[in-house]
Order: C-alpha cells, then structure tokens, then sequence
C-alpha cells in the first residue's frame, strides 16, 4: 500500500495534529504525517511534531506582504515535500479561492459544531446560548467560502444542562481526534470521492463512537 503524504498546518498547540500523527503510526493506516508547517513561531505544536520525528518549519504570514505571497511560500514547502494531501489544524488563516482551487479536494478542515450550523468563531458559546441538544465537529473539504465545503465525517456529543462553554469544548475536542482520524482515513485510501459537491464513502461502516460520543 502507498500511504500519502500529509501535511498539517497549525497556528498553535497542533491538538489535532498530535491525534493524525498517533493515527499515522498504525499499520495500515493509509496516510503518513510528512510535514507540519505553522504561521506562528511559537506554536507549541512545532516542538511535539519535531519530538515525533516530523519535519517542521515555521512561514510566518506577518513576512509577507499579502496572502498571495504567503501561500506561495506555503505551496513551495508542499511541493518540495511531495505532499498529497493538506490537514488544516487550528490554522488561523484564510485561504486565497486560488489556492484552495489548486488543492481542490485534498485539503481537509475540521471545525467545532456540525455544520453548516454554527460556522465562525465562538461556537460552543453560540451553541449554548441557541439551546441545542447536541453539538459536534465537522470535518470538511476545504472552499474557498469559510467553513464550506463537502462533509466527509461528523461526530456527535450531547450538551448537557451544566455545560458552559469551556465544558462543551473540551467534550468536542475529544469527538474531534476521533472524528479526524477517521476522515483522513477514508479520504487516503481513496474510499472517500466528492461527487456534485457531496462525499460518497465506498462501503461505509460508521463506527458508534464517531455517531456519538458521550465522553465524561
């Protein structure tokens, strides 16, 4: 089996990023995480890619004098790195319609709320203060539109009447390493296909704890 070659972008502590990496070490697992690229310095997730033994590399957009060189960057790195396949990991950018049309269905996003619910920033507060019984997080190829784009796999959690948001959070945060795993999965191998701006996954079988999970 040829496993493609992931890289994740990140702009801080890589949470997600560290749940791929653990994934990718599995036998038969159809992706490898090659490359970690953050736009911020400091991020702490560059230090846990590099103690995993992934390649890591700092392209600070504040050096750019627009997107468009800032990306070009980015895609010189991908490029070089043969990369086939680009997580977005709390990366905190937007990307340019033009790159994401020249990575058309291979970048990958994950978002906190089951979309197209709740795009944006705040979610859980937001969330909340809507009275929803459930939440959840996405993960989506990625469009040009923020928080768009074909849904590949989603994981369900309940909200409960003591939840605030802080509390909400982090029980999505753990649906969303399951979530991604998953999804990065069926994209590899090729089981995943977008058809009329739908995924069709071959021979789907959803795990319970993807549908819900109702961690503590």
């Amino acid at each position: 089996m040829t496993r493609k070659r992931v890289a994740i972008l990140i702009s801080g502590r890589g949470s997600n990023m560290r749940a791929l990496i653990e994934a990718a070490r599995a036998p038969g697992y159809p992706a490898e995480i090659v490359l970690v690229i953050s736009n911020v310095p400091d991020a702490a997730g560059l230090d846990d890619a590099r103690a995993e033994g992934v390649a890591a590399t700092v392209i600070d957009h504040r050096d750019f004098a627009d997107r468009p060189s800032f990306e070009n960057a980015i895609e010189t790195q991908l490029r070089t790195a043969k990369i086939d396949l680009v997580c977005l990991a709390g990366f905190m950018r937007l990307l340019t319609a033009e790159f994401v049309g020249a990575w058309r269905d291979r970048i990958l996003n994950i978002h906190p709320s089951l979309l197209p619910a709740f795009r944006g920033l705040d979610t859980h507060a937001r969330a909340l203060a809507a009275g929803v019984r459930f939440s959840g997080c996405t993960v989506h190829f990625v469009r040009a539109e923020m928080d768009a784009g074909p849904i590949i796999a989603q994981a369900v959690v309940p909200v409960r009447p003591d939840d605030d948001a802080a509390r909400l959070a982090a029980r999505v945060l753990s649906a969303e390493h399951q979530a991604y795993r998953t999804a990065l999965a069926l994209v590899a191998s090729g089981r995943a296909q977008v058809e009329a701006e739908r995924v069709i996954v071959a021979d789907a079988v959803w795990p319970q704890s993807i549908l819900l999970n109702p961690a503590e």
